[in-house]
């Protein structure tokens, strides 16, 4: 596959685990986070665009299929797992993504010791999920939480499809 091919941006955590060994021994700054990302929109992506601009190495973890509908409820997600990991594997932004059975992130996070995670500014310390939090700290990883986009959101976006 061509690097260029977004196919080749798609991990398992194993190899996941070996891009980011590979990183940390040429020096680069690896960034984590993770999302359901259901239905792309400009919310996600200029968060995405911010997130791989604080560091060399933008990781991007996905919920499985399963988690997302703990997370969300029945009729969610929208797009299959697979299908949501290629959307990200094409965009420039993005150089590696995964799908994680989820519906939290502590262990990957504990295994892949980020330099920095980033969460959209809709989230903060409090309310940031306890465990990924402690995996985090006890990581020793930077935690940044970049500014929302109002006005995007999945859900929202949903809610004006039904309006509709």
């Amino acid at each position: 596959m061509s690097p260029t091919d977004p196919l080749s941006r798609i991990y398992s955590l194993e190899q996941i685990l070996s891009l980011r060994a590979r990183a940390a021994a040429d020096g680069r700054r690896v960034v984590l986070t993770n999302g359901c990302f259901d239905l792309l929109h400009r919310g996600h992506l200029t968060y995405l665009q911010q997130s791989a601009a604080l560091g060399d190495l933008l990781i991007v973890a996905v919920n499985s299929d399963a988690s997302v509908r703990a997370l969300k409820g029945e009729g969610r997600p929208l797009n299959h797992e697979q299908d949501r990991v290629f959307a990200l594997a094409c965009l420039r932004s993005v150089d590696a993504t995964f799908i994680f059975p989820g519906p939290r992130l502590a262990v990957e996070i504990a295994a892949l010791k980020p330099a920095i995670y980033t969460k959209a500014g809709d989230y903060s310390l409090d309310t940031i999920d306890a465990s990924e939090h402690a995996a985090l700290l006890a990581a020793g990883v930077e935690i940044r939480f970049l500014p929302f986009v109002a006005g995007h959101s999945t859900t929202s976006h949903l809610q004006r499809l039904r309006q509709r």
